[in-house]
């Protein structure tokens, strides 16, 4: 209920960014627009447009150049997810289609490449050069913890480690600038800035590890992919990790994995997620989204009182307890 009401609050000046996303990718190409289209069609939380104008409040809120940054942060994160799709092999996203499926592989890069492209010239509507370099740096570290998890695919020696940075790169850091530059383009205080960006850093490290537990735990139906899809895709994620250093556990779960990774039939995604399940590994996967979370919320504890300062706890309480 506590979401509905953070959207109902925000439900006027939401839905002029909604209209501004579909703006921002119309035109140049024919293709190119349906198909980023149909993304945008297949919807999402818009997280990233949301902690935007929260963070937004805490300064001097314009929606008219709040959005210069709430629409590059959500077009990058899309164009990110038609890349995700192709490299993953997806056929679904949202229980819809995806761009690589509907189309083909070569589309879907071009279509990813162009939504970039897009969010690049939305947020040159701003001056601030310092938006614009964050923005770059943010997209540099996605596209390295991307190359990192296509190389850690079946990876099963990776550590926790290795997984929490590659989380980083790919999550938390765009969800973590989507708070400061909020801030930063409404001219709040560097204080401000600073806490907003640690909270959403953190915020996003337990969205992304939420995420990988779903996909252990969720129903298609409700996830809107077959669950165990990224064993099957062979992103070895947190609750896999500690499964496996479990003395009992360890010899049976690396055999169905690597009998998946062989794809001869030896290795069955159903099994090992019942293994996984039964472990400790679920625990302690969301004890640290716990911690996470514990210290979003301290981070917050250091903003002014206020409406904004309760929705951003509320957001942090839903990502935690989410269940799709």
């Amino acid at each position: 209920m506590k979401m509905l009401d953070i959207f109902g609050a925000l439900k006027k000046d939401m839905d002029f960014i909604e209209q501004q996303l579909y703006r921002s990718i119309d035109g140049d190409d024919g293709i190119l627009s349906e198909t980023s289209l149909h993304l945008l069609k297949a919807g999402g939380k818009r997280l990233r447009p949301v902690f935007v104008l929260l963070g937004g409040k805490f300064g001097d809120y314009d929606l008219q150049r709040l959005q210069y940054i709430a629409v590059p942060l959500e077009l990058i994160h899309s164009a990110s997810l038609v890349h995700d799709d192709v490299i993953d092999d997806a056929e679904t996203r949202r229980g819809k289609p995806t761009v690589k499926s509907k189309w083909d592989n070569r589309i879907a890069m071009y279509t990813g490449d162009y939504i970039y492209a897009k969010a690049l010239m939305q947020v040159t509507q701003l001056g601030n050069p310092y938006i614009h370099r964050t923005l770059a740096k943010a997209m540099v570290q996605m596209s390295i913890g991307e190359m990192e998890q296509i190389r850690d695919f079946f990876n099963t020696e990776q550590s926790v480690r290795d997984y929490l940075l590659r989380i980083r790169r790919k999550t938390a850091l765009l969800i973590a600038i989507s708070c400061q530059l909020g801030a930063m383009a409404a001219e709040a205080p560097s204080k401000v800035n600073l806490l907003l960006y640690r909270y959403g850093y953190n915020v996003g490290m337990a969205f992304q590890i939420r995420d990988d537990l779903l996909d252990l735990f969720g129903t298609e139906k409700v996830i809107g992919k077959p669950p165990g899809s990224d064993m099957r895709q062979g992103n070895i994620t947190l609750p896999v990790l500690y499964a496996l250093q479990e003395p009992e556990l360890r010899e049976p779960l690396l055999r169905e994995i690597r009998g998946i990774q062989a794809g001869d039939g030896s290795g069955d995604v159903s099994r090992a997620i019942e293994m996984i399940r039964t472990s400790r590994g679920i625990h302690q996967a969301e004890e640290l989204a716990d911690r996470f979370i514990r210290k979003a919320l301290d981070a917050l504890s250091g903003l002014p009182d206020s409406k904004s300062r309760t929705h951003l706890q509320d957001i942090a309480h839903f990502v935690n307890k989410r269940s799709y």
